[in-house]
């Protein structure tokens, strides 16, 4: 990009509005939810560009069963490194590692399959503010 069409980029300019509390938190929420700046969530309005979906939230319980398969797998992957280590120095290891690793492959499975869950909050209403 050279350095003119550079310059044409850059934001020099500043528009100011009001809103009553009530309209100011729920801007403040949406650009919140679509995880950008006030600033940002406003120009995208203004320009009619699309706002990308807010992120999935877990629960609690999905985030503590993620992060406890989390803490599974490094102790897996410990026991993985002493079974291999045990196997270079010509020693028995003290687990079979390819229990080991398919075990540790199970454990990603489900860390993935939890990451890709969207819970609903049941209590939550649905959302459907779109910009004007």
């Amino acid at each position: 990009m050279n350095k003119r069409s550079s310059q044409s980029l850059i934001r020099t300019k500043m528009l100011q509005a009001r809103f009553s509390p009530i309209e100011y938190e729920m801007i403040r929420s949406k650009a919140s939810d679509a995880s950008m700046s006030l600033a940002e969530l406003t120009r995208r309005c203004v320009l009619l560009r699309p706002i990308p979906p807010p992120p999935p939230r877990l629960g609690r319980v999905t985030v503590a069963t993620y992060l406890e398969l989390s803490r599974i797998g490094n102790n897996i992957n410990q026991l993985a490194k002493a079974a291999n280590t045990a196997i270079k120095m010509q020693l028995p290891p003290p687990a079979n590692p390819e229990l080991l690793n398919e075990l540790l492959e199970l454990l990603r499975h489900c860390q993935r399959e939890i990451a890709n869950t969207f819970i609903e909050e049941s209590d939550e209403e649905t959302d459907d503010w779109q910009p004007d």
